[in-house]
């Protein structure tokens, strides 16, 4: 049936129902509040007042800098991931009240001044920088609550395809597309403490030291132990006598070729008998020189023969690891979870939404998308119970931030009334003491 002018509908095949739109008031992204109360204790706010140049004159000062980045983080955990969405956020509850005060009766921004504050404010050369410098920093305010001795590093890239004009897009060959070539380096915990946006065409590797010699000698200022892992786009000489002049451990894969399989040749021959069903697996260490290495290295093989298959599977990895050759392959394959997470970036937070003409503010969308990443990333590892402490970041996304709840204000507080749904009482609780628990971290 119909309804009044701006009144209630009333529907035929229940006439005791009754529905409304009070979009201001109700919200689907209740579980967002979680992840505020987190950047809260670590300082996330902070960071951003530390690193970002505020350069706005006038009535574009309304919304402060903390607000305007908070709503571009959020709407990314929330899997909102274009700026057109921030017309129906500005007056989302949730996103009102992660805000500062002047967000709470006036809205968050709309879809023109968020949109300038991404393309133009945070592209300017210092505030890309201080993206950068709140990321990294937010990870190690995190390490001063929860950092292991051992430092693993895995390093990868990623193809982000584009669909337009964008510059700086280009064919690769590889991944048959055209797109960006993003560089990432992660550590063992799943936050990526390194981002680089590339054109298009580079090989996998390039810009390697950009990225992971900075980060190896913060580690071992701390006195950590590093050690690194990458696949066979990484088995560059440079990089293994740079790793091996500080002082890194390192596992890395190396294609096949004819010398190295002269080298583990009496394992290739099938084995004698009945083809098992269960995978027979060999392991080689030897030492082995490449026409282009100065000197010789330890590499170890892996040697698998599958029922039904013709041929073994055969991989090579080169290494300084001093442990035995099945260790260090087991420590080698430990590098796929890299790959998850990227896999977790490019569908939770929307990495690959880079729409933008100009490259540099496709390198702003990146760095956005991997802060909204990592913000995920710690709320999994410091906040969740141990039952759920390995749901993705799209299960947090779907059962916990998508809460609905409702906001009433009374004379002299907000509530924001929520659904019990996945995000129940008791879990919503449980997180908000084992946040409160949290030592403050240090600077």
């Amino acid at each position: 049936m119909g309804e009044r002018q701006n009144g209630p509908f009333q529907l035929s095949f229940n006439a005791s129902l009754k529905v409304d739109f009070q979009g201001s008031r109700v919200t689907s992204d209740g579980g967002l509040i979680l992840v505020r109360e987190l950047d809260e204790r670590l300082g996330f706010g902070d960071l951003i007042a530390q690193h970002l140049t505020d350069s706005r004159h006038g009535k574009n000062t309304q919304l402060p800098l903390a607000d305007l980045l908070r709503q571009s983080v959020y709407s990314r955990i929330a899997g909102y991931e274009d700026v057109n969405d921030a017309e129906r956020l500005s007056q989302d509850p949730t996103f009102r009240v992660i805000g500062s005060e002047k967000t709470w009766e006036r809205g968050a921004a709309l879809t023109s001044r968020l949109q300038s504050f991404e393309t133009d404010l945070l592209a300017q050369e210092e505030n890309l920088a201080g993206l950068a410098a709140i990321n990294r920093e937010l990870i190690a305010k995190a390490e001063t609550i929860e950092s292991p001795q051992r430092i693993v590093l895995d390093m990868d890239s990623t193809e982000i395809p584009v669909y337009g004009q964008q510059e700086q897009s280009a064919y690769n060959g590889h991944f048959e597309s055209t797109c960006y070539h993003p560089l990432l380096l992660f550590n063992r915990e799943g936050d990526c403490l390194a981002a680089k946006l590339r054109p298009g065409n580079v090989h996998s590797a390039d810009d390697w030291e950009e990225l992971l010699l900075p980060e190896i000698e913060r580690q071992q200022k701390l006195g950590k132990e590093v050690v690194f892992r990458a696949d066979a786009a990484f088995a560059k000489p440079e990089i293994y006598e740079a790793l091996e002049a500080r002082g890194v451990k390192y596992a890395i894969r190396i294609p096949a070729n004819d010398s190295l399989e002269r080298d583990i040749a009496e394992l290739l021959t099938r084995p004698v008998g009945r083809p098992s069903h269960k995978p027979v697996v060999w392991y080689k260490g030897f030492l082995y020189q490449a026409a282009s290495w100065k000197t010789a290295r330890r590499v170890v093989a892996k040697v698998e023969f599958h029922f039904g298959e013709l041929f073994p599977r055969v991989g090579f990895i080169v290494t300084n690891l001093e442990t035995d050759s099945r260790a260090v392959v087991r420590f080698y394959n430990k590098r796929g979870t890299a790959e998850q997470w990227i896999k977790e970036g490019k569908q939770a937070v929307k990495m690959t939404r880079l729409s933008c003409h100009r490259f540099r503010s496709n390198e702003v969308r990146l760095w956005l998308s991997v802060l909204a990443y990592n913000l995920g990333n710690l709320w999994r590892r410091l906040v969740l119970p141990k039952k759920i402490e390995n749901w993705s970041l799209t299960s947090l996304q779907q059962r916990l931030v998508k809460t609905g709840g409702r906001l009433v204000k009374h004379a002299r507080y907000y509530w924001l009334l929520l659904a019990e749904s996945h995000l129940t009482r008791r879990l919503f609780g449980g997180m908000v003491r084992r946040i409160d628990a949290l030592p403050v971290p240090a600077g």
